[in-house]
């Protein structure tokens, strides 16, 4: 018989905060009847309603903070003021498990707007959810997306479906053929309700020798793989991310990644939002050679 691992506490508390940071029981089950009772989802999670609040509040403060030194670049005010946003715009995000982490690019690019816009008044929809496909996206669009009317919508998506089961690693869990097909549905869908350009951020290549490493994962990523549905979402209309993917370095910093070399840092999710308001506000792109 195999020998159980015992656990410092400090491993415990370290993991505890890693699956906090990813684990949004209110997103993942959305009808349960105790899924608004904070003490609940505490008590689910095995901790205390004040812990729990006080690990999402520290994610919230690191996000804030970041938002706060990258509004000291001068470069970025600058591109700020050149937004396409109206002050009253409602938002709407779409994205997998590097949008759906509380201290990602997103609640950074949030605070940077309400921090950074004058008369800011925006409403956000936060539909991004970990482990996140582009087939599951297009199931409740409608629902979570398109029923609130937003005026910009933001899709990040990719990484999930480009994953390489442990079971199963020569296939992805969408096919590049399946992934053309559902964004191509997702565009055309939000094209019909949402007058402004969607605003696509490609997926970034991990540190796959890191993430075969972690013991949680149940499958890898590749960026031979993540090329290809990276090309897909270039070919796309509207505001184009990092077209090549090299936000996080070409190849890839390890320092851009949390240990798993899958979840971006804190620095990586900058770098996200930098390529964010550097297109937004105007910045030339390149999009990739089309791969034969």
């Amino acid at each position: 018989m195999k020998k159980a691992t015992i656990m410092k506490k400090e491993e415990k508390e370290e993991l505890l905060d890693y699956l906090v940071q990813f684990l949004n029981i209110e997103k993942q089950f959305p009808l349960l009847p105790g899924v608004n009772d904070q003490s609940a989802v505490a008590q689910f999670i095995g901790i205390d309603e004040d812990e729990l609040s006080s690990i999402r509040a520290n994610f919230d403060e690191n996000a804030k903070q970041a938002a706060f030194e990258l509004l000291k670049d001068e470069k970025v005010k600058k591109q700020i003021e050149k937004l396409p946003f109206k002050k009253n715009d409602k938002i709407a995000v779409i994205g997998d498990a590097l949008t759906d982490d509380l201290q990602s690019w997103l609640p950074i690019f949030r605070h940077i707007l309400e921090s950074g816009v004058m008369g800011a008044n925006f409403s956000w929809y936060d539909a991004s959810m970990a482990s996140e496909t582009s087939a599951n996206i297009l199931m409740r669009l409608d629902r979570d997306v398109l029923a609130n009317k937003p005026d910009w919508v933001i899709i990040a998506i990719g990484s999930d479906d480009a994953k390489r089961p442990h079971l199963a690693t020569t296939r992805t869990l969408v096919s590049l053929a399946e992934f053309w097909e559902n964004t191509n549905t997702i565009e055309s869908a939000i094209q019909l309700v949402v007058k402004n350009p969607i605003i696509w951020i490609t997926p970034p290549p991990p540190v796959t020798e890191l993430m075969q490493q972690h013991p949680l994962f149940n499958g890898v990523v590749y960026e031979e793989d993540l090329k290809q549905y990276r090309e897909v979402i270039t070919g796309k209309q509207g505001y184009i991310v990092d077209p090549m993917g090299n936000r996080m370095g070409s190849p890839p910093e390890a320092w851009n990644f949390l240990g798993d070399g899958y979840h971006p840092s804190l620095v990586g999710h900058l770098n996200t939002v930098k390529a964010l308001i550097g297109i937004l506000g105007g910045e030339k792109q390149n999009k990739p050679n089309k791969i034969s």
